[in-house]
């Protein structure tokens, strides 16, 4: 591999590793407001910078659902299942929780603080 792929690549390794916190609280997030599915969680995302394939977002999902912070059930979409998830009452409080350290992060990084 040239040294200019390489280098192109190591970000990229790295940004994910930073922002995978952020995009499972960003899934949180949106399931505390309403019902997610799959596709839907990725094109919000991506409206967010955030591009994750099915590959990253499912097991991201189930690991969720197995911690208990979601709760999914299968619903037909026309001739095929869609699995929709929602926010357990323990994901709720683990996105209020996550609120304040967030808040706390951001004003030491935008605020100087």
């Amino acid at each position: 591999m040239s040294k200019s792929k390489l280098d192109s690549t190591i970000p990229t390794v790295a940004d994910r590793d930073l922002y995978s916190g952020l995009v499972r609280l960003h899934v949180l997030h949106h399931a505390v407001e309403g019902p997610i599915f799959g596709l839907g969680m990725i094109e919000e995302l991506a409206r967010h910078g955030y591009h994750i394939s099915p590959g990253s977002l499912y097991p991201l999902l189930q690991g969720l659902e197995k911690k208990g912070y979601l709760r999914s059930t299968e619903r037909r979409n026309g001739k095929s299942l869609r699995r929709v998830y929602r926010a357990t009452p323990l994901g709720r409080k683990a996105l209020a929780a996550s609120k304040s350290k967030v808040r706390e992060l951001f004003h030491e990084l935008i605020e100087g603080n």
